[in-house]
């Protein structure tokens, strides 16, 4: 990562981006003008793999996968779209080469970073010249004063954005080095006892997904509780809140904690040059513990994906025939990659109307 273009990003950070002056607007929203049922294909694999794979992320003419809790590699690549097996990476282990945990990932070009929260770090991966596998060539240790990240987003190609779980403010700016810049955004709760006396476990009730596109400025972050979606626009410092029926997120707060009583939320986010699309649950706490009671475990993931304009709209929902986590949105060749952990075959594939 060249030194010059740190400096001259985080210079241009600091002369136009002022996050504490964005205007908030709230879009309450009840439902959407468009709904379609989607029937998926299934990907058939050359070879057994996953035990759950959780996000899907595609560059070029290559996909990855992470494997939430995969025994031996974390990591699956992909020559995309047709889904033939490359290699593994991101191994499972505690010596320095390896991964305690991994969270998410993202393409930056053609190199790849990979999140581990247990360990704290950033890890750069890079193509090898083969095109097959990727290695590593960089780790950033992540600034003490970062709360357990639990996902990020690359910005400006030389500084990350990640969410701050002490409930202060709503993201962390970090450079190059894993070094703390500054925070930014509040938690929009009307919860006043939590955000006087418990910001940590409202923080954690409020845990969301995120994402951003660089070519339209647009950070997204989808609660994974309750159903909220905040879209901040980075280049022109608006910030709109979007609520839909379930509201924001709702918790207890035992020993500090925050416990879920509402509802599993959003399972995923992706902001594309022409829409944000969002994995939507809805499932209640109170049916997923009766259903474990009776012996009855419910599909894991999400049977819908919302989907609002680049300002918050709600444009369309689309209604799926599996129950999916992570999602992967081609606009170009008009389809949806998603990740269906109930079933051996687990990714498949959309097209959209």
């Amino acid at each position: 990562m060249h030194r010059i273009v740190y400096f001259i990003s985080v210079l241009f950070f600091f002369l136009s981006c002022t996050f504490q002056s964005t205007v908030s607007t709230n879009n309450r929203y009840t439902d959407f003008p468009q709904v379609q049922e989607l029937k998926a294909k299934t990907i058939q694999l050359d070879t057994a793999l996953f035990r759950y794979p959780f996000r899907i992320h595609a560059s070029d003419n290559k996909a990855v996968v992470l494997d939430l809790h995969g025994t031996d590699h974390y990591f699956h690549a992909f020559n995309y779209p047709e889904f033939h097996y490359l290699s593994s990476f991101g191994k499972r282990g505690d010596s320095p080469e390896e991964m305690l945990s991994a969270e998410n990932f993202r393409w930056s070009g053609r190199d790849l970073w990979t999140l581990d929260a247990n360990k704290s770090e950033l890890t750069e991966l890079g193509l090898a010249l083969s095109g097959d596998t990727l290695l590593r060539q960089e780790v950033v240790k992540l600034d003490k004063e970062i709360l357990r990240a639990l996902d990020f987003v690359i910005y400006e190609d030389s500084t990350f954005i990640i969410p701050d779980y002490t409930g202060d403010n709503r993201f962390c700016q970090v450079n190059s080095e894993g070094k703390l810049l500054r925070k930014f955004g509040t938690i929009l709760s009307a919860n006043k006892e939590a955000l006087e006396n418990s910001r940590p476990a409202l923080a954690q009730a409020w845990r969301s997904f995120i994402d951003y596109n660089p070519r339209k400025g647009v950070l997204v972050a989808a609660t994974q509780l309750g159903e909220v979606l905040e879209i901040y626009n980075l280049k022109d410092s608006t910030h709109v809140v979007c609520i839909g029926p379930h509201g924001e997120p709702e918790f207890q707060i035992a020993e500090g904690y925050g416990i879920p009583t509402g509802i599993m939320g959003f399972g995923d986010v992706q902001v594309t040059d022409n829409a944000i699309y969002a994995v939507f649950q809805g499932k209640t706490f109170k049916d997923i513990m009766e259903s474990a009671k009776q012996g009855n475990k419910l599909p894991d993931g999400g049977q819908s994906i919302y989907v609002f304009s680049l300002k918050g709209e709600p444009l369309r929902k689309y209604v799926l025939d599996r129950y999916v986590h992570g999602i992967w949105v081609d606009e170009l060749q008009g389809i949806i990659t998603a990740m269906d952990v109930n079933e051996d075959e687990p990714i498949v594939r959309y097209n959209i109307p």
